[in-house]
This record gives C-alpha cells, sequence and structure tokens, in this order.
C-alpha cells in the first residue's frame, strides 16, 4: 500500500509510527491524512480513523483509545459503573473514566474525552468478586460507608452472587489491610 492511499481500518486509533508501514516520514504522513480529513488528531502521537454512520462521524470507543495509548499494554476500566452493577446499592458516578494500568498514571484528555489512569496491580479478566475489592478499596469515591458495603455484600453471599473463596483470595491479593478485616468480618457474619 502507497503513503497516497493508506488503508485505515474505521474506528481505528493510530500512533503515529504505525502509520510508517505507509510512509517513510510517518509524521509528514499524519500531517496530510488530518488536513485531508482521513485522521482526526486525539493527543500528542494519537489519530483516530472515525467510523462514519448515517448520523455522522462515529468517535473511537473507549477501550479502542486505550489499546493505542498504552501500545497494548494491559488495562482495566473500573469505577462507579462497574461497582453499580455490582448490586451491593452504590448509585455513584464520575464525570471520566477510570482505567488501571501497568504503565501510566494521571488525567490525560484524548480529543474530548477525558481518562483517570492508575498504575495499579489487577488480575488479567478480572471476576465481579474482583470489582467488589476494588469498590471496597474506593468506598469513599463510591458515596457508600464500609459499614453499608459489608452488610450488602453479606446479603448478596447470602444469595451466592459471589464466590466466597474468590472474594478472599482477591482481597488478599489486591486489598488493603482495612478491607481485608471488612471482608473478614462479613465473610465470617454470613457464614453465621
Amino acid at each position: 500500500m502507497t503513503a497516497a492511499a493508506p488503508s485505515l481500518e474505521p474506528g481505528r486509533v493510530y500512533r503515529t509510527r504505525e502509520l510508517a508501514t505507509w510512509s517513510a516520514n510517518a509524521p509528514r504522513l499524519a500531517r496530510r491524512l488530518v488536513d485531508e480529513g482521513a485522521l482526526v488528531p486525539l493527543a500528542h502521537g494519537l489519530f483516530a480513523h472515525l467510523r462514519r454512520s448515517r448520523f455522522g462521524p462515529v468517535p473511537p470507543r473507549d477501550e479502542e483509545i486505550m489499546r493505542a495509548f498504552l501500545d497494548g499494554g494491559p488495562f482495566v476500566f473500573t469505577g462507579p459503573e462497574r461497582w453499580n452493577a455490582l448490586g451491593l446499592g452504590t448509585t455513584a458516578v464520575f464525570a471520566v473514566p477510570l482505567v488501571y494500568n501497568t504503565k501510566r498514571s494521571g488525567t490525560f484528555t484524548f480529543g474530548k474525552r477525558r481518562f483517570v489512569l492508575r498504575r495499579v496491580a489487577f488480575p488479567e479478566n478480572p471476576p465481579a468478586e474482583w470489582f467488589v475489592v476494588d469498590l471496597f478499596e474506593h468506598a469513599d469515591q463510591a458515596a457508600a460507608s464500609p459499614a453499608d458495603l459489608a452488610q450488602a455484600l453479606d446479603r448478596a453471599l447470602a444469595q451466592g452472587r459471589f464466590d466466597r473463596d474468590r472474594l478472599l483470595e482477591l482481597a488478599r491479593r489486591y486489598g488493603s489491610r482495612a478491607t481485608q478485616s471488612l471482608f473478614a468480618d462479613a465473610l465470617a457474619a454470613s457464614e453465621s
């Protein structure tokens, strides 16, 4: 494929260096494609080739932005959207997605989207029980008291919604001592 007509995938986010496939001077090619409207700049060195719908251009998915920004490194979206889905009584809302990863920390803007990235440990393909641990770790941000969360977890365990052993293991691996203590209390109460 020549630089005159690179084959770009709709909805994909490209790093400048990925454009080297079509040109020896990838930054110049990126500028030309932006000028032609084929690419939209998201941040320094990141460009999106937007999908088109009958309603106009469709921005890239958050996962695609993170894939390109983190250069294929592992990441997981967490925060209120995932915490609220656990059914433990939280209804918090964040204005920006929270992303755990292994490379970067800080608040980043890509196009018109902001993300809060934290460099922390997390399991590959985290199960629901890991999100429970994460919720307990961030109870203050979820506008919930740890005691209320412990009671809600006790009820959820009684209904069989979470795996008790997996919760304990994930709390040991990813939770603070305070979270581990809350889990131990909640799990002991649910057994009696």
